[in-house]
């Protein structure tokens, strides 16, 4: 023993390395959790976990709410409970898997938890933030996994998944206007359709999920044949969401034709909407319960106003100008007539928070993305990006 004392000396080493390694905390990451600060100085997408309180939920790069949350898909983390400044917040995405446990609308009792959260750190609504997470915990708890998510299959009849590392990749972090353009180009390279042909494809996207020979017109709510389209009083036709004379489009492959806004509705129906703008108040719409109307403006029934409103907000993100037709804006006007207008923002504005997308709006969107124009709606798979653009 005397003759070779560097072996034991080294072997004492060794152990104690190893029982270190052993005994220190570990993260998803594999390294102690960072505070807010850090990350926020860290910007560089490499993986990280965060550990901070939730402080609220962001809707555009200098507004985060702390009550009355309109969806599961973002939340705020701060080193402090009563921070205010969100400048000194990290902004987290809360991607498709984690929004039923994380997401604040469904849990507004986080508010005022200490989490940590793992994922890439770069911007979110062009803030530092956190997004594409792999994994959520309460503070200390046991280290959550670092796989990612279970993918979610996605296809007709399956809506869901998280396309935001893939579809959306390039509008992700973004806000405001940055956001609007970098969506335009991601949805504007669409398929299209003529205007014959968009009588099967409704008949695909707006199929009853409870009765498949059946389509579900849009304001009336009735279940109807799907043979039954045409023109007769009591028949289906095609209604478009968006006024084909706001802008005067007509049916014109293109805005025209584009099923993201078209919807089967009753041909009377249809007609007592005419070119209206939308807008609340009137009086209650013959054949379509819970609908009311006056001289210049629709109110459709609660069920559907969110898909209205987000009909509308793709058709003036989707058309810039370009394709040969109008630019097509939302304003906050009714009598909008034939100008490339329609409204009234604040309104649609309301519509798309207090009326989420349900199962059929996520289905139909994906109908539309996986079988026809392969393109989606976006305020379908991300209602907070409304507020981003339209504040």
């Amino acid at each position: 023993m005397r003759k070779f004392p560097w072996r034991l000396s080294g072997l004492l080493a060794a152990t104690a390395t190893v029982a270190a390694t052993l005994l220190a905390p570990s993260t998803a990451a594999g390294a102690a959790p960072i505070t807010v600060a850090e990350a926020i100085g860290r910007q560089d997408g490499a993986p990280a976990t965060v550990r901070g309180y939730v402080v609220g939920q962001p809707t555009a790069t200098d507004t985060v709410l702390r009550s009355g949350f309109p969806s599961d898909y973002a939340l705020a983390l701060a080193d402090t409970p009563e921070r205010t400044s969100t400048s000194r917040m990290l902004y987290v995405q809360v991607a498709s898997s984690f929004r039923a446990s994380w997401g604040l609308r469904g849990n507004p009792g986080l508010l005022g938890a200490r989490i940590d959260v793992t994922g890439p750190l770069r911007a979110y609504f062009a803030h530092p933030g956190l997004t594409s997470p792999t994994a959520f915990a309460p503070a200390g708890a046991t280290p959550p996994p670092t796989t990612t998510p279970p993918a979610t299959t996605t296809g007709p009849g399956v809506p869901g998944g998280d396309h935001d590392s893939t579809y959306y990749r390039n509008a992700v972090g973004k806000s405001g206007a940055a956001l609007k353009t970098a969506l335009h180009q991601i949805i504007r390279t669409n398929a299209k359709l003529s205007y014959d042909q968009v009588w099967n494809a409704l008949k695909a996207t707006d199929e009853d999920p409870a009765n498949p020979a059946n389509v579900i017109l849009l304001y009336s709510g009735r279940s109807q044949s799907k043979s039954t389209n045409g023109g007769n009083g009591d028949d289906w036709n095609r209604e478009h969401v968006w006024a084909k004379s706001h802008g005067d489009f007509g049916t014109a492959t293109g805005p025209g034709t584009d099923l993201h806004h078209l919807r089967p509705e009753d041909v009377s129906v249809n007609a007592n909407r005419g070119d209206k703008d939308f807008d609340l108040g009137g009086s209650a719409a013959a054949e379509a319960p819970g609908n009311h109307t006056d001289a210049d403006s629709w109110e459709p029934r609660d069920a559907v106003k969110g898909d209205v409103a987000r009909m509308l907000f793709y058709m003036a993100v989707r058309y810039e100008g370009g394709d040969g037709f109008a630019d097509l804006e939302v304003n906050d006007s009714v009598g909008n007539g034939s100008a490339p207008r329609m409204g009234r923002l604040s309104v649609l504005r309301q519509w798309n928070a207090q009326d989420p997308p349900d199962a059929f709006e996520k289905r139909r969107n994906q109908v539309i993305h996986d079988t026809y124009q392969h393109n989606r709606n976006p305020f379908i798979d991300h209602p907070e990006w409304v507020a981003s653009i339209w504040g």
